[in-house]
């Protein structure tokens, strides 16, 4: 019996090990991939709710604000009416908001986005491949493109409009 028990003490303690390794080495690997401001948007593709297929590419040349939010993030629903009335405000003038939802079901997504009467596009990360190429940890984490293709800013945490129309502005 004692034998038995220090087995399993041990295969616990390797487990424990490898999954330490494993967090460690993704967290590590995560933040290289990381983009910064100044360095080049990473490519995405992602379906809408709209059913359409959205990739970052399509924008080039207008400035782009996506938005990695949930609807679990209270910050996330404060700034959700200032987004929306900025897309309104901008959306004629060569700029695109999309919200990249984390891997939330569609009628999760759905619900809340009929609720806040959202008219910008809503994306699906399912499977949170886009937050973890962006390399984003914290809701609702914000990334200002400019025309180029560049990362212009990164906001984490909850924005208030002006902040929103004066960055969209500093792009123009």
């Amino acid at each position: 019996m004692g034998k038995h028990r220090k087995w399993v003490q041990i295969v616990i303690f390797a487990a424990v090990v490898i999954i330490g390794a494993l967090t460690l080495g993704n967290n590590l690997f995560l933040s290289d991939k990381k983009p910064v401001q100044g360095g080049k948007a990473p490519e995405f593709k992602l379906v809408g709710l709209d059913g359409k297929q959205h990739q970052l590419s399509d924008y080039k040349g207008k400035i782009v604000v996506v938005n990695f939010w949930g609807t679990f993030c209270e910050p996330c629903r404060n700034e959700m009416p200032a987004l929306d009335r900025q897309y309104a405000k901008w959306k004629d003038k060569n700029v695109v908001v999309l919200g990249l939802n984390i891997g939330e079901r569609p009628v999760s997504v759905r619900t809340f986005v009929e609720q806040y009467n959202v008219k910008f596009p809503i994306l699906l990360d399912d499977n949170e491949e886009i937050r973890k190429r962006f390399g984003v940890r914290d809701y609702p984490t914000t990334f200002f493109i400019s025309p180029d293709g560049r990362i212009a800013r990164i906001q984490v945490g909850e924005m208030t409009e002006s902040f929103i129309e004066q960055t969209i502005t500093s792009l123009q």
